[in-house]
């Protein structure tokens, strides 16, 4: 038997959200009752993840996570948007 996870009132920032593992473990947070913060260098790609969840679910962060002034937007738009950051997935990968 599957169990539920429920991460509601949790907030998880994923990197490389836009597509690929990133945009599932998104959406399936999303869908667990978590706010998400995706994080990639493509908006597009982003708003879309975003409007799967729901604009009242999830906030995307356009950027490069491997410069140090991205990962600290990210961290400020989290705390401001949603008041703080449980759960960071690191999937974000050089091509």
């Amino acid at each position: 038997m599957r169990r539920q996870v429920n991460l509601a009132g949790k907030v998880a920032v994923v990197t490389g959200g836009g597509r690929g593992l990133g945009r599932a473990t998104a959406l399936a947070f999303a869908a667990a009752g978590a706010k998400v913060v995706v994080v990639s260098r493509t908006k597009d790609e982003l708003e879309k993840v975003v409007r799967l969840m729901g604009d009242d679910n999830g906030l995307a962060v356009t950027g490069d996570v491997s410069e140090e002034a991205t990962a600290i937007r990210v961290m400020e738009a989290a705390v401001e948007r949603f008041g703080g950051v449980d759960i960071l997935m690191n999937n974000a990968a050089m091509v």
